[in-house]
């Protein structure tokens, strides 16, 4: 995954070797800031709306002034990809912190927020999407504010890199074998034709995907109940699946080394999946029905 040479950054766009911040970045020091992740499909943002609305909601929780407006930000992202010539499938990294000031746990006063926003390559994850994915299960340790989307990431790390090295594509989170969601993503449980996932309170990420699985269901005529669901609940779940903006509808076929029901994408996620491609516009060629010779499904 190659990253893109021009950056965006409070002052202006610059080459990536030029962008540099003093040691005493609070970003760096406490985490002091917030991020979003954009998926980009043939050259044009998905979902910008949604990320840039909870960017400007978790900077405001957070107490952090962003400095472009929203109208300004959308014209800024626009411009990154087309000074980049950037017409494939990709992300863009969008990071705020509270600045750059002496060390100290108060805010800084008359600091100006340090900001900086990159696109890269990031082709479709099309072979996981057909076949799912396995993932473990993990205790959730991370602070009680999960739907601010802040840099303060290191229990979801640890997850992930548990998960990683017990061979699986992600870690479920749970509080007492509540599920909570993933260390990246979101994740939902499927049981006699209905989706369940946990509410959107504070103590799970807001995903934008996640609106978009949801309003896929109701379209769809699929039942979408806000409501967490154990880790008995696995056991005897009729499919599984997670959702993210670079895992799009990834389906989980495997939880701790158990086989979700028969092991393979169930049907709704499937009907899930093809809502996503229609949505976000994935031409034929690129579609992992077409791609693994599957008629689309009514």
């Amino acid at each position: 995954m190659s990253i893109r040479p021009y950056v965006l950054t409070e002052k202006e766009f610059m080459n990536q070797e030029e962008l540099m911040y003093p040691f005493e970045e609070r970003g760096l020091q406490f985490g002091d800031g917030v991020y979003e992740v954009i998926r980009v499909y043939h050259g044009e943002h998905y979902l910008i709306e949604e990320h840039v609305e909870r960017l400007y909601r978790s900077a405001e929780a957070v107490r952090i002034e962003v400095p472009y407006t929203k109208e300004e930000m959308y014209k800024k992202l626009d411009q990154l990809l087309q000074l980049n010539e950037f017409t494939g499938d990709g992300k863009v990294y969008l990071q705020i912190t509270r600045g750059t000031a002496p060390r100290d746990h108060t805010f800084p006063e008359g600091v100006t927020a340090n900001l900086y926003a990159y696109v890269m390559d990031l082709p479709r994850k099309v072979e996981w999407m057909k076949q799912g994915v396995s993932a473990i299960t993990q205790p959730d340790v991370r602070w009680d504010l999960c739907y601010i989307k802040s840099l303060n990431l290191l229990p979801n790390v640890m997850a992930k890199q548990a998960a990683a090295e017990a061979g699986s594509f992600e870690a479920i989170l749970h509080r007492d074998g509540s599920v909570t969601e993933c260390s990246s993503s979101n994740a939902y449980l499927v049981k006699d034709g209905a989706i369940y996932t946990h509410p959107a309170t504070k103590n799970i990420l807001h995903g934008c995907v996640r609106i978009r699985v949801e309003a896929f269901a109701k379209k769809a005529g699929i039942p979408f109940h806000e409501q967490a669901f154990t880790l008995d609940d696995i056991k005897s779940a009729d499919e599984m699946f997670l959702s993210s903006s670079t895992a799009e509808v990834m389906p989980i076929v495997e939880v701790d080394g158990d086989q979700v029901a028969e092991g393979t994408p169930g049907t709704i996620t499937q009907k899930l999946q093809q809502a996503y491609e229609e949505d976000a516009r994935i031409s034929a060629e690129q579609s992992i029905f077409s791609a693994s010779g599957k008629k689309a499904l009514s």
